[in-house]
Protein backbone atom coordinates (compact mmCIF):
# COMPACT_ATOMS: atom_id res chain seq x y z
CA UNK A 1 0.00 0.00 0.00
CA UNK A 2 1.19 3.53 -0.73
CA UNK A 3 2.07 5.50 2.40
CA UNK A 4 -0.18 8.37 3.36
CA UNK A 5 2.31 11.26 3.87
CA UNK A 6 3.58 13.08 0.78
CA UNK A 7 7.18 13.14 1.94
CA UNK A 8 7.23 9.34 2.27
CA UNK A 9 5.56 8.86 -1.11
CA UNK A 10 8.40 10.79 -2.77
CA UNK A 11 11.24 9.20 -0.76
CA UNK A 12 14.25 8.05 -2.80
CA UNK A 13 17.23 5.78 -2.27
CA UNK A 14 20.46 7.07 -3.83
CA UNK A 15 22.26 4.58 -6.06
CA UNK A 16 25.90 4.70 -7.23
CA UNK A 17 26.54 7.52 -9.70
CA UNK A 18 27.50 6.82 -13.29
CA UNK A 19 29.41 8.57 -16.05
CA UNK A 20 29.23 8.37 -19.81
CA UNK A 21 31.82 9.40 -22.36
CA UNK A 22 30.63 11.69 -25.13
CA UNK A 23 32.75 11.93 -28.30
CA UNK A 24 34.40 15.35 -28.50
CA UNK A 25 33.51 16.31 -24.92
CA UNK A 26 36.32 17.49 -22.63
CA UNK A 27 35.05 15.41 -19.70
CA UNK A 28 32.57 12.58 -19.05
CA UNK A 29 28.92 13.48 -18.45
CA UNK A 30 27.83 13.08 -14.85
CA UNK A 31 24.72 11.06 -14.09
CA UNK A 32 23.14 10.54 -10.68
CA UNK A 33 20.80 7.64 -9.98
CA UNK A 34 17.92 7.10 -7.55
CA UNK A 35 15.38 4.38 -6.78
CA UNK A 36 11.80 4.96 -5.65
CA UNK A 37 10.80 3.43 -2.31
CA UNK A 38 6.99 3.72 -2.28
CA UNK A 39 4.48 2.05 -4.58
CA UNK A 40 2.47 4.47 -6.73
CA UNK A 41 -1.29 4.79 -6.70
CA UNK A 42 -3.28 2.59 -9.17
CA UNK A 43 -6.21 4.64 -10.58
CA UNK A 44 -9.29 2.47 -10.97
CA UNK A 45 -7.57 -0.45 -9.23
CA UNK A 46 -5.74 -1.13 -12.48
CA UNK A 47 -2.27 -2.62 -12.92
CA UNK A 48 -0.96 0.75 -14.14
CA UNK A 49 0.47 3.41 -11.88
CA UNK A 50 -0.71 7.02 -11.63
CA UNK A 51 1.28 9.06 -14.14
CA UNK A 52 1.53 12.02 -11.77
CA UNK A 53 3.72 9.90 -9.51
CA UNK A 54 6.55 9.32 -11.99
CA UNK A 55 6.24 12.91 -13.26
CA UNK A 56 6.53 14.50 -9.80
CA UNK A 57 9.17 12.07 -8.57
CA UNK A 58 11.30 12.67 -11.67
CA UNK A 59 11.39 16.37 -10.79
CA UNK A 60 12.09 15.51 -7.14
CA UNK A 61 15.00 13.24 -8.13
CA UNK A 62 16.41 16.02 -10.30
CA UNK A 63 16.12 18.44 -7.36
CA UNK A 64 18.51 16.21 -5.40
CA UNK A 65 21.27 16.98 -7.92
CA UNK A 66 21.25 20.81 -7.81
CA UNK A 67 22.90 23.22 -5.38
CA UNK A 68 20.98 24.75 -2.50
CA UNK A 69 18.85 27.66 -3.63
CA UNK A 70 17.89 26.21 -7.01
CA UNK A 71 14.15 25.60 -7.27
CA UNK A 72 12.30 23.76 -10.05
CA UNK A 73 10.48 26.25 -12.26
CA UNK A 74 9.38 24.03 -15.13
CA UNK A 75 9.42 20.50 -16.46
CA UNK A 76 8.27 18.95 -19.71
CA UNK A 77 8.04 15.18 -19.88
CA UNK A 78 6.84 12.44 -22.20
CA UNK A 79 5.01 9.34 -20.98
CA UNK A 80 6.45 6.47 -23.03
CA UNK A 81 5.29 3.24 -21.36
CA UNK A 82 2.63 2.59 -18.75
CA UNK A 83 4.11 2.47 -15.26
CA UNK A 84 3.96 -0.81 -13.37
CA UNK A 85 3.07 -1.30 -9.71
CA UNK A 86 5.39 -4.21 -8.97
CA UNK A 87 8.70 -2.59 -9.94
CA UNK A 88 10.45 0.46 -8.45
CA UNK A 89 11.30 3.37 -10.69
CA UNK A 90 15.01 3.91 -11.35
CA UNK A 91 15.72 7.57 -12.10
CA UNK A 92 18.82 8.56 -14.04
CA UNK A 93 19.48 12.30 -13.82
CA UNK A 94 21.90 13.75 -16.35
CA UNK A 95 23.57 17.14 -15.78
CA UNK A 96 22.84 19.28 -18.85
CA UNK A 97 23.84 22.73 -17.63
CA UNK A 98 24.91 24.40 -14.39
CA UNK A 99 24.70 28.18 -14.53
CA UNK A 100 24.70 30.91 -11.93
CA UNK A 101 20.96 31.57 -12.13
CA UNK A 102 19.55 28.61 -14.12
CA UNK A 103 20.46 24.94 -14.39
CA UNK A 104 18.99 22.07 -16.38
CA UNK A 105 18.65 18.32 -15.85
CA UNK A 106 17.30 15.51 -18.00
CA UNK A 107 15.60 12.61 -16.22
CA UNK A 108 14.87 9.10 -17.48
CA UNK A 109 12.64 6.86 -15.37
CA UNK A 110 13.06 3.14 -15.99
CA UNK A 111 11.33 -0.04 -14.93
CA UNK A 112 12.95 -3.39 -15.83
CA UNK A 113 15.57 -1.42 -17.72
CA UNK A 114 13.05 0.19 -20.09
CA UNK A 115 12.46 3.95 -20.16
CA UNK A 116 8.83 4.63 -19.29
CA UNK A 117 9.13 8.41 -18.77
CA UNK A 118 11.62 11.01 -19.92
CA UNK A 119 11.68 14.66 -18.93
CA UNK A 120 13.66 17.89 -19.07
CA UNK A 121 13.63 19.85 -15.80
CA UNK A 122 14.85 23.42 -15.28
CA UNK A 123 15.76 25.11 -12.00
CA UNK A 124 16.42 28.74 -11.07
CA UNK A 125 17.53 30.82 -8.13
CA UNK A 126 15.44 33.53 -6.50
CA UNK A 127 16.55 36.79 -8.12
CA UNK A 128 15.34 38.82 -5.10
CA UNK A 129 13.40 41.29 -7.24
CA UNK A 130 9.85 41.66 -8.56
CA UNK A 131 9.95 44.47 -11.11
CA UNK A 132 6.86 43.48 -13.11
CA UNK A 133 4.07 40.92 -13.18
CA UNK A 134 0.51 40.19 -14.29
CA UNK A 135 -2.02 37.38 -14.01
CA UNK A 136 -5.70 36.67 -14.82
CA UNK A 137 -8.49 37.38 -12.38
CA UNK A 138 -8.32 34.73 -9.70
CA UNK A 139 -10.45 31.60 -9.60
CA UNK A 140 -11.43 32.60 -6.07
CA UNK A 141 -12.98 35.78 -7.48
CA UNK A 142 -14.58 34.33 -10.64
CA UNK A 143 -16.05 31.32 -8.84
CA UNK A 144 -16.60 32.85 -5.41
CA UNK A 145 -20.25 31.66 -4.96
CA UNK A 146 -19.26 28.07 -5.80
CA UNK A 147 -16.11 27.97 -3.67
CA UNK A 148 -17.77 29.74 -0.74
CA UNK A 149 -20.80 27.41 -0.71
CA UNK A 150 -18.82 24.70 1.10
CA UNK A 151 -15.58 24.45 3.01
CA UNK A 152 -12.94 22.49 1.10
CA UNK A 153 -13.05 19.56 3.51
CA UNK A 154 -16.83 19.33 3.00
CA UNK A 155 -16.42 18.76 -0.75
CA UNK A 156 -16.46 15.11 -1.91
CA UNK A 157 -13.14 13.34 -2.26
CA UNK A 158 -11.96 13.31 -5.87
CA UNK A 159 -12.70 9.80 -7.19
CA UNK A 160 -10.03 7.38 -8.33
CA UNK A 161 -11.58 7.57 -11.82
CA UNK A 162 -13.74 10.63 -12.47
CA UNK A 163 -16.19 8.82 -14.77
CA UNK A 164 -19.89 8.17 -14.23
CA UNK A 165 -19.55 4.37 -14.40
CA UNK A 166 -16.89 4.37 -11.68
CA UNK A 167 -18.74 6.78 -9.40
CA UNK A 168 -21.95 4.75 -9.75
CA UNK A 169 -20.12 1.52 -8.89
CA UNK A 170 -18.64 3.12 -5.77
CA UNK A 171 -22.00 4.54 -4.68
CA UNK A 172 -23.63 1.11 -5.14
CA UNK A 173 -20.96 -0.51 -2.97
CA UNK A 174 -19.49 -2.59 -5.79
CA UNK A 175 -16.10 -0.86 -5.47
CA UNK A 176 -14.31 0.37 -2.37
CA UNK A 177 -12.22 3.47 -3.03
CA UNK A 178 -8.71 3.28 -1.62
CA UNK A 179 -7.19 6.44 -0.14
CA UNK A 180 -5.26 8.62 -2.57
CA UNK A 181 -1.73 8.91 -1.14
CA UNK A 182 0.23 12.06 -0.51
CA UNK A 183 -2.49 14.65 -1.04
CA UNK A 184 -6.08 15.25 0.02
CA UNK A 185 -7.89 16.14 -3.24
CA UNK A 186 -11.54 17.31 -3.32
CA UNK A 187 -13.80 17.75 -6.34
CA UNK A 188 -15.85 20.96 -6.35
CA UNK A 189 -19.48 20.64 -7.53
CA UNK A 190 -19.56 22.50 -10.89
CA UNK A 191 -22.72 20.88 -12.29
CA UNK A 192 -24.87 24.03 -12.36
CA UNK A 193 -22.11 26.07 -13.99
CA UNK A 194 -21.33 23.45 -16.65
CA UNK A 195 -24.95 22.66 -17.48
CA UNK A 196 -25.61 26.14 -18.86
CA UNK A 197 -26.32 26.33 -22.62
CA UNK A 198 -23.29 28.57 -23.15
CA UNK A 199 -20.92 25.99 -21.71
CA UNK A 200 -22.62 23.04 -23.41
CA UNK A 201 -22.25 24.76 -26.79
CA UNK A 202 -18.64 25.78 -26.14
CA UNK A 203 -16.61 22.94 -24.56
CA UNK A 204 -13.61 25.23 -24.08
CA UNK A 205 -15.65 27.10 -21.44
CA UNK A 206 -16.19 23.94 -19.37
CA UNK A 207 -14.51 24.23 -15.98
CA UNK A 208 -13.72 21.83 -13.16
CA UNK A 209 -12.30 23.07 -9.87
CA UNK A 210 -10.48 20.84 -7.42
CA UNK A 211 -9.04 21.73 -4.03
CA UNK A 212 -6.00 19.98 -2.61
CA UNK A 213 -3.66 20.00 0.35
CA UNK A 214 -0.63 17.98 1.41
CA UNK A 215 -0.80 15.10 3.87
CA UNK A 216 1.63 14.75 6.75
CA UNK A 217 4.79 16.60 7.64
CA UNK A 218 7.14 17.93 4.95
CA UNK A 219 10.10 16.62 6.98
CA UNK A 220 11.34 13.03 6.75
CA UNK A 221 12.77 13.23 10.27
CA UNK A 222 10.03 11.96 12.64
CA UNK A 223 11.80 13.72 15.51
CA UNK A 224 11.58 17.18 13.91
CA UNK A 225 9.74 19.66 16.12
CA UNK A 226 7.21 22.21 14.91
CA UNK A 227 9.71 25.03 15.43
CA UNK A 228 12.37 23.17 13.44
CA UNK A 229 9.95 22.51 10.58
CA UNK A 230 8.88 26.14 10.59
CA UNK A 231 12.49 27.34 10.44
CA UNK A 232 13.41 24.90 7.68
CA UNK A 233 10.38 25.88 5.60
CA UNK A 234 11.21 29.60 5.96
CA UNK A 235 14.69 28.82 4.62
CA UNK A 236 13.19 27.11 1.55
CA UNK A 237 14.31 23.61 2.48
CA UNK A 238 11.02 22.05 1.38
CA UNK A 239 10.27 24.26 -1.64
CA UNK A 240 11.16 21.61 -4.25
CA UNK A 241 9.14 19.02 -2.34
CA UNK A 242 6.16 21.41 -2.40
CA UNK A 243 6.60 22.21 -6.10
CA UNK A 244 6.51 18.48 -6.86
CA UNK A 245 3.32 18.14 -4.80
CA UNK A 246 1.68 20.76 -7.00
CA UNK A 247 2.86 18.87 -10.09
CA UNK A 248 1.41 15.63 -8.69
CA UNK A 249 -1.93 17.30 -7.94
CA UNK A 250 -2.17 18.74 -11.44
CA UNK A 251 -2.45 15.28 -13.04
CA UNK A 252 -5.22 13.91 -10.78
CA UNK A 253 -8.16 13.04 -13.08
CA UNK A 254 -6.95 15.74 -15.46
CA UNK A 255 -7.68 13.99 -18.75
CA UNK A 256 -11.08 12.70 -17.64
CA UNK A 257 -12.35 16.27 -17.79
CA UNK A 258 -12.06 16.15 -21.58
CA UNK A 259 -14.79 13.61 -22.44
CA UNK A 260 -17.08 15.30 -19.90
CA UNK A 261 -16.55 18.69 -21.58
CA UNK A 262 -17.12 17.16 -25.02
CA UNK A 263 -20.20 15.21 -23.95
CA UNK A 264 -18.52 11.87 -24.75
CA UNK A 265 -19.87 8.97 -22.70
CA UNK A 266 -17.65 6.18 -24.03
CA UNK A 267 -14.13 6.08 -25.41
CA UNK A 268 -11.78 3.27 -26.40
CA UNK A 269 -8.42 4.67 -25.31
CA UNK A 270 -7.07 7.62 -23.36
CA UNK A 271 -3.49 8.26 -22.28
CA UNK A 272 -1.22 11.16 -21.46
CA UNK A 273 1.46 11.92 -24.06
CA UNK A 274 3.28 14.95 -22.66
CA UNK A 275 2.89 17.17 -19.61
CA UNK A 276 4.41 20.58 -18.94
CA UNK A 277 4.18 22.35 -15.59
CA UNK A 278 5.52 25.90 -15.22
CA UNK A 279 5.95 27.10 -11.63
CA UNK A 280 5.61 30.89 -11.59
CA UNK A 281 6.34 31.53 -7.90
CA UNK A 282 8.60 30.13 -5.25
CA UNK A 283 8.72 30.83 -1.54
CA UNK A 284 5.52 31.56 0.41
CA UNK A 285 3.19 31.18 -2.59
CA UNK A 286 3.84 27.44 -2.95
CA UNK A 287 4.45 26.52 0.70
CA UNK A 288 1.81 24.28 2.18
CA UNK A 289 1.81 24.38 5.99
CA UNK A 290 -0.96 26.58 7.41
CA UNK A 291 1.01 28.36 10.12
CA UNK A 292 -1.95 30.59 10.98
CA UNK A 293 -3.87 27.46 12.00
CA UNK A 294 -0.85 26.22 13.95
CA UNK A 295 -0.62 29.52 15.85
CA UNK A 296 -4.37 29.56 16.49
CA UNK A 297 -4.23 26.11 18.08
CA UNK A 298 -0.91 26.66 19.80
CA UNK A 299 0.27 23.58 21.64
CA UNK A 300 -2.20 21.22 19.92
CA UNK A 301 -0.58 20.75 16.51
CA UNK A 302 1.06 17.41 15.72
CA UNK A 303 4.46 17.78 13.95
CA UNK A 304 3.66 14.63 11.94
CA UNK A 305 0.21 15.85 10.85
CA UNK A 306 0.32 19.62 10.56
CA UNK A 307 -2.65 21.65 9.26
CA UNK A 308 -2.22 22.42 5.58
CA UNK A 309 -3.40 25.15 3.22
CA UNK A 310 -5.99 24.42 0.55
CA UNK A 311 -4.95 25.21 -3.05
CA UNK A 312 -7.28 25.42 -6.06
CA UNK A 313 -6.78 23.85 -9.47
CA UNK A 314 -8.85 25.30 -12.31
CA UNK A 315 -9.13 22.81 -15.20
CA UNK A 316 -10.36 23.11 -18.80
CA UNK A 317 -9.75 21.81 -22.35
CA UNK A 318 -9.09 24.36 -25.13
CA UNK A 319 -8.75 22.02 -28.14
CA UNK A 320 -9.35 18.51 -29.45
CA UNK A 321 -8.55 17.02 -32.89
CA UNK A 322 -6.65 14.19 -34.61
CA UNK A 323 -7.54 11.66 -31.87
CA UNK A 324 -5.83 13.95 -29.39
CA UNK A 325 -7.02 16.50 -26.86
CA UNK A 326 -5.39 19.13 -24.67
CA UNK A 327 -5.88 19.70 -20.95
CA UNK A 328 -4.82 22.97 -19.33
CA UNK A 329 -5.02 24.21 -15.78
CA UNK A 330 -4.10 27.00 -13.40
CA UNK A 331 -2.95 26.27 -9.86
CA UNK A 332 -4.01 28.98 -7.43
CA UNK A 333 -2.59 29.69 -3.96
CA UNK A 334 -5.10 30.35 -1.17
CA UNK A 335 -4.46 34.10 -1.49
CA UNK A 336 -5.22 34.09 -5.24
CA UNK A 337 -1.65 33.97 -6.53
CA UNK A 338 -1.37 32.13 -9.85
CA UNK A 339 1.22 29.64 -8.70
CA UNK A 340 1.60 27.45 -11.79
CA UNK A 341 0.26 26.72 -15.28
CA UNK A 342 -0.02 23.23 -16.77
CA UNK A 343 -0.37 21.97 -20.35
CA UNK A 344 -1.06 18.31 -21.15
CA UNK A 345 -1.37 16.65 -24.56
CA UNK A 346 -3.29 13.38 -24.59
CA UNK A 347 -4.41 10.57 -26.84
CA UNK A 348 -8.19 10.16 -27.07
CA UNK A 349 -9.75 7.51 -29.31
CA UNK A 350 -13.44 6.76 -29.53
CA UNK A 351 -12.88 3.40 -31.21
CA UNK A 352 -10.04 0.93 -31.57
CA UNK A 353 -7.90 1.43 -34.64
CA UNK A 354 -7.90 -1.41 -37.13
CA UNK A 355 -4.59 -3.18 -37.46
CA UNK A 356 -3.03 -2.85 -40.90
Amino acid sequence: MSPRPWVELMALDRLPDAETTVPGASSPEKMERFRSLASPFPPGESTRSFGGHVYAQSAYAASKTVDKGFMVHDMTGSFILAGRLDEPYIYTVRHIRDGKMYCTRSVDARQNGKICFSGLCSFKRDEKQQTFGHQPQTAQQRFAPILNAKRAEEQPVSPSVDADWWIEAVNEGNIVEREFPGLDVRKVDMEDYNSSPEVRDHPEKYRQLTQYRMKGSPDLDPRATISQIREREAEGEYDNLYACAHMYASDKNSLLLIPRALGIKHFAEMASLTLTVIVHHHGPALRMVDWDAVDKDSGKADPLDLPMKWFVQENWTPRSAENRAVHESYLWSPDGTLLATTLQDSMLRLRQLERL
